[in-house]
């Protein structure tokens, strides 16, 4: 049986706190004989982290030990210990709303969803200071999202950011068709270094961002091998994707969600068509969704119709029964109640 090695032959030379740790150990034995060693488990106490030497003289080997996990209430679903990629949501999150609906939680839960919650973000900011300060004048509860190209987009979003909005940021994808979705689009013609690449400029150039949405992309987003790069690279930014839905066969929601991406997708552009009567039916719409369903994610731009519209409707949105909620807020409401749709199918 091989002898284990001593711990004093120490084969490399002591780092500087280990030295000075026994170079004082030798003097104090050295001077005070063996009264110094009675005051060592203090001193390692004091240098070691906490509980190490209470767990060293715990159970034995073939004993379990618990550790206490400490999960702050601000958390939220999404600080994952585990992000899996396939099909479907994580785990990790299946098992967290399963306990949501459970016990105390699920009157909490009840009671949050109790008026139903319109999120509405205004995207296509950035470039007209007139329009964008527009939506700025919102209640911060609506979203904005700016273009990254324009050169005034940074400081506008920076004026969003300190009032109080959430922030996204409006990235451009390749779209159906011959439309251009602007200068450094993300494009299913290009390698994934380089989408990534302009991915990481679109996010560089928009300040206090918490989020992405699709600028066009109607072609992009349907493309699952170049989508799963972007997705995978917005996991490791924590960052969220709101789709913007420009194209039935979008795949954004699903990959999101297997890498751990939040994500969900909008239910109603308030403005393809530019009139008041139109705006109104479409914010119509979209309450009626939202009483059907709980939550409403509605998409608008700085159109002066829209602006107009909207100044009207959310002063008067609690008055007829709504919250406004911001776009993360919307999508953890969707990813909650898409998972028990899942899980009562089962």
């Amino acid at each position: 049986m091989p002898r284990r090695r001593s711990i004093r032959k120490l084969d490399l030379p002591l780092l500087g706190v280990e030295a000075a740790f026994w170079c004082v150990l030798v003097l104090a034995i050295g001077f005070g004989g063996m009264r110094a060693l009675s005051g060592l488990p203090l001193l390692l106490n004091q240098i070691l982290p906490p509980g190490l030497m209470a767990a060293e003289a715990g159970p034995p080997n073939n004993a379990s030990v618990t550790f206490p996990v400490a999960v702050r209430a601000d958390s939220g679903l999404y600080a994952p210990q585990v992000l899996a990629a396939g099909p479907g949501f994580p785990q990790w999150l299946q098992a967290r709303i399963a306990f949501a609906g459970t016990g105390s939680a699920q009157g909490a839960g009840a009671a949050a969803r109790a008026v139903p919650a319109v999120a509405i973000v205004i995207d296509d900011l950035g470039a007209d200071g007139v329009d964008t300060r527009r939506a700025i004048a919102l209640p911060k509860e609506v979203s904005l999202s700016f273009l990254p190209y324009p050169d005034t987009a940074p400081e506008y979003a920076r004026e969003g950011f300190r009032a109080g909005h959430q922030i996204l940021v409006h990235v451009p994808m390749e779209p159906d068709g011959k439309t251009d979705p602007g200068p450094n689009a993300l494009l299913t013609s290009l390698d994934s270094a380089t989408n990534i690449s302009r991915l990481d400029w679109a996010l560089s150039r928009i300040p206090g961002f918490s989020g992405v949405n699709n600028h066009e992309g109607s072609r992009f987003t349907a493309d699952r091998d170049a989508l799963v790069p972007v997705v995978e690279h917005l996991a490791e930014r924590h960052v969220f994707f709101l789709d913007s839905r420009t194209a039935p066969g979008t795949q954004v929601v699903t990959l999101a969600r297997a890498f751990g991406v939040r994500s969900a997708g909008r239910d109603v552009f308030l403005d393809d068509t530019v009139t008041p009567d139109a705006i109104a039916t479409q914010l119509a719409r979209a309450e009626t969704i939202a009483r059907e369903q709980g939550v409403v994610i509605a998409i608008g731009h700085p159109h002066p119709e829209t602006m107009d519209a909207l100044g009207r409707w959310t002063a008067q949105a609690a008055s007829r029964g709504y919250e406004l909620v911001t776009a993360s807020d919307a999508i953890r409401l969707k990813t909650e109640r898409d998972v028990r749709s899942l899980s009562a199918a089962r």
